[in-house]
């Protein structure tokens, strides 16, 4: 059974503890929070190569303690030379999930690595990325034992991953899969970080190694440009906020999903649900889930095209609304839902109360399977999210941001602690988040038990297509006959399925302790900054 952890120094949460490790360990050096974020951000990139990339995106919020968060939005924009008549020309339906053609949108990761430290430098931040990358680094070349969630994922997508450019090199021997406990290492992505370390992070988009990948992704076939790299920029947003019972919750806004995670906690809120993990909770936050996910998926895209202001859908009267709409003792019947992807959320907490959520990700597991082979650079594949349809509300445009499901979480309770939290895992990412946030924040429960308690998925997410309710088979045994008997399309499934996400929450309480927790579904650990 894990524990909650705790400490006065500092700590951060990663899915695999490497990558926490290595955040804690800058704060151990007196780096501050956004300086472990980069530290893990880029060890993860090379502990977690299916999860996430340099050829991702990353989404952050960024908190000082007397500050509003700030967000900053690291989200790469469909190529400029890119558009649905080149798709259907090539014979194309839907955007394809793998390959070059599904290498589309730009990268915005290291544009985001790089906004926040610049955003660091306003709190002193002084540790150079050679020293931010050190892990990292270290892990590419020496390289790391392939964990579970790797070589399972590795297996099980081989068949539509094997024929995408460089794949077959970077990842498979003899044609094979790494398997568990094999050594897998990453010396041209090694390479990479070092030069980015020597060149400055820009050099992503502008500089020397901005024109080799550039050249290996036209090599590919990847529709990008040269226009792209120099026109991508990270920029810092406003958060969409929301209220509930004096807690100040905090969101990304479109493109992401972030708005239906707190829709979905708005309404439950309205619900006015007293008990935790019984069928009462369980089916109003599935009806909630419901009517925030309509909202999103009629809405919700770039907000250069979005008709209706994402602050609209949270105002009170239409979120009274929504609840109104729910029956408590009968399911609604549920549509077929967008798909998920592979992401990873990180948090950090500094011994200045300073924090960051944060989440990374290429999408699809292995992302769009494109390996750049002088660099280690594998490219997501985040633009499968644009429709081919000329009507669709997400319709594919050139320099049109896609949809995004990842969001990073954070609330400012109302006795005055602070929580960055968040998860992986597609559609779940909106329910993992409410159930962590009400079970901690409105049901007094344990942060770590917040986590490790058993949850369910309505809806697809990172590796499957499946759009019924899935749920853990720890609840007691009355819950699913209740749901059943409510209408629920219920599927009971393992103990602690790694389906279910990776999730992470941190804690900093008045009086400057930060209590931290992982979740047992992944390879993570929360890991204290701990000072000689």
């Amino acid at each position: 059974m894990l524990h909650t952890r705790k400490s006065y120094h500092g700590m951060v949460v990663a899915p695999h503890h490497l990558a926490a490790e290595a955040g804690s360990r800058v704060l151990a050096e007196g780096g501050n929070a956004v300086e472990a974020m980069v530290a893990a951000a880029a060890a993860i990139a090379v502990v977690y190569p299916h999860m996430n990339s340099l050829g991702g995106d990353n989404f952050w919020i960024i908190h000082e303690p007397g500050t509003t968060p700030v967000g900053i939005d690291a989200c790469g924009s469909a190529g400029c030379e890119v558009d649905i008549a080149r798709y259907k020309k090539a014979g194309y339906s839907a955007i394809p999930g793998r390959g070059a053609d599904a290498a589309l949108t730009m990268a915005g990761a290291v544009s985001g690595w790089n906004t926040a430290l610049a955003h660091s430098a306003t709190w002193r931040g002084k540790l150079p990325v050679s020293r931010l990358f050190e892990d990292a680094i270290h892990y590419a070349e020496a390289g790391v034992p392939v964990c579970a969630t790797l070589a399972n994922n590795a297996a099980a997508k081989l068949a539509e991953l094997k024929d995408a450019p460089g794949f077959a090199e970077a990842y498979l021997k003899t044609g094979e899969p790494p398997a568990l406990g094999d050594l897998h290492k990453q010396t041209a992505l090694a390479q990479t970080l070092r030069q980015l370390a020597r060149d400055g992070l820009e050099s992503f988009y502008t500089g020397d190694l901005s024109k080799n990948i550039i050249s290996e992704l036209a090599s590919a076939g990847s529709p990008l440009t040269a226009a792209d790299f120099a026109d991508h920029q990270a920029r810092q947003v406003d958060l969409l906020s929301l209220e509930i019972d004096g807690h100040q919750l905090y969101n990304l806004p479109p493109p992401t999903q972030g708005l239906a995670s707190l829709m979905l906690l708005g309404v439950f809120d309205r619900l006015k649900n007293q008990s935790i993990d019984d069928f009462d909770y369980i089916h109003a936050l599935l009806e909630s889930t419901k009517q925030a996910f309509r909202v999103r998926d009629k809405h919700v895209g770039d907000p250069a095209y979005m008709r209706t202001p994402a602050e609209e859908f949270l105002k009170p009267d239409y979120l009274d609304e929504l609840a109104a709409k729910i029956d408590r003792k009968v399911a609604q019947p549920w549509p077929d839902a967008v798909p998920g992807g592979d992401t990873v959320w990180l948090g950090a907490i500094d011994s200045e109360g300073r924090s960051v959520s944060f989440i990374q990700s290429i999408y699809w597991e292995f992302g769009s399977g494109v390996v750049l082979p002088s660099t280690g650079i594998t490219w997501q594949n985040r633009g499968t999210s644009f429709s081919l349809d000329e009507n669709h509300h997400n319709c594919l445009k050139p320099g049109r941001k896609p949809f995004h499901t990842i969001q990073p979480a954070l609330a400012l309770l109302n006795d005055g602690r602070v929580m960055p939290y968040g998860t992986m895992g597609g559609e779940g990412q909106p329910q993992t988040q409410a159930m962590v946030f009400s079970r901690y924040a409105l049901g007094g429960c344990d942060l770590q038990q917040s986590i490790t308690a058993p949850r369910w998925l309505l809806g697809k997410t990172w590796g499957s297509d499946v759009t019924n309710l899935r749920i853990e088979n720890r609840f007691a045994p009355e819950v699913y006959e209740q749901l059943k008997s409510a209408g629920h399309d219920v599927e009971v499934i393992g103990d602690f399925d790694e389906v279910m996400g990776h999730a992470g929450a941190l804690v900093r309480h008045p009086n400057g302790l930060i209590e931290g927790a992982s979740d047992p579904r992944s390879d993570g650990a929360a890991s204290v900054a701990d000072r000689a």
